[in-house]
């Protein structure tokens, strides 16, 4: 066990060590979510195999992979519209709701309260389910985000592939 936690150790610390603190704290949370075509495809494969990594060290060395921080996709769980309105911060706590409603199916609903700003919340509901011909399935997922008193609704359409095992935005 102490192996693997020193083995995820190791391979985690490089990715830390890349950015000084004096550096990190004077960005604004509006820099950071500023995404290039380039930034999310890097993002996304090298979260996805961080992600894969670290899930199997952690879950066969019996550490619950729920107490390692997870940052999930939020560019393939949000729309546009709803990315424009949230700090980075807020768009995890979107992201999270999302991922969650999906999990539990149509008819769930997520609700979520901003950690950052005073007058944001918002929910993520699942409206409907559909079976694909391919074997895959969608679910439509409606998010409502309110800002200072302005409620703002985006359907989107969540798809999984046939073998795939989460779904994303299309």
């Amino acid at each position: 066990m102490l192996r693997a936690l020193l083995i995820a150790a190791v391979l985690t610390a490089p990715s830390a060590a890349i950015v000084p603190i004096h550096a990190a704290a004077a960005q604004d949370d509006s820099t950071q979510c500023v995404d290039t075509p380039a930034k999310k495809t890097k993002r996304s494969i090298f979260g996805g195999i961080m992600g894969g990594i670290t899930n199997n060290v952690l879950g066969r060395s019996g550490v619950p992979t729920s107490i390692v921080g997870v940052s999930l996709p939020v560019g393939s769980l949000l729309s546009d519209a709803i990315l424009k309105l949230l700090d980075c911060k807020e768009q995890q706590q979107a992201a999270k709701a999302t991922d969650d409603a999906i999990r539990g199916g149509v008819g769930t609903e997520v609700a979520w309260k901003s950690e950052t700003r005073a007058n944001v919340s918002g929910t993520s509901k699942v409206t409907a389910a559909e079976q694909l011909a391919d074997g895959g399935n969608c679910l439509t997922v409606t998010d409502v985000v309110i800002v200072d008193g302005e409620e703002t609704t985006v359907p989107k359409r969540m798809c999984r592939a046939p073998g795939a095992s989460g779904y994303a935005k299309v």
